[in-house]
């Protein structure tokens, strides 16, 4: 438990980032899994510049590592190159 009110406020700010790393982490991540679910190669090449953004702004504030959202964007690309 905090005992200072400096702490305590750390404490609240540390609950919104929180949440809101959360919500922007788990929409990208759904949106990584649509593309994967894709069969279709046109739509998915459609989706991959959006997806690729939001991977991009994730690893510029510091909600998932840069090499991380190199990795993803790579295994995407892949993928949606290999679809017929």
């Amino acid at each position: 438990m905090a005992n200072h009110a400096s702490a305590e406020k750390r404490n609240r700010q540390n609950q919104k980032r929180r949440l809101h790393n959360r919500y922007y982490a788990r929409t990208t991540r759904n949106a990584i899994k649509a593309v994967r679910n894709t069969t279709d190669k046109a739509e998915a090449q459609e989706m991959l510049p959006k997806v690729f953004s939001m991977i991009d702004k994730l690893a510029k504030i510091n909600v998932i590592h840069a090499n991380k959202a190199g990795n993803l964007k790579s295994g995407l690309a892949l993928y949606v190159n290999r679809l017929s």
